[in-house]
């Protein structure tokens, strides 16, 4: 685990969104789930949750640690790290 915990101090995160269509994040460590409407994945920095309607993921590099979406963003959240972890719809439809 502890090459784990030095790759994320080391890993940079960082999202760009343009236009409210087209997403990038880095440091993407997993995409745990995606449809349409959301995306749920693990960043070096918690579980982000992007919501919106028509989203795409158009590429994905889980060695480089970008994920690329395309659709109408809606709202990007932070899970809270201390908190309690909940189902796909509940992060979807809170």
């Amino acid at each position: 685990m502890a090459f784990e915990s030095e790759r994320n101090q080391n890993t940079v995160h960082r999202i760009t969104l343009e236009d409210r269509e087209q997403l990038v994040v880095s440091g993407v460590e997993e995409v745990e789930s995606f449809d349409d409407s959301g995306i749920v994945m693990v960043t070096v920095r918690g579980t982000l949750v992007v919501r919106g309607s028509d989203l795409h993921i158009e590429q994905l590099s889980l060695d480089g640690g970008q994920l690329r979406v395309e659709g109408h963003v809606e709202s990007l959240t932070y899970e809270d790290e201390g908190g309690e972890r909940t189902g796909l719809l509940a992060r979807l439809f809170r």
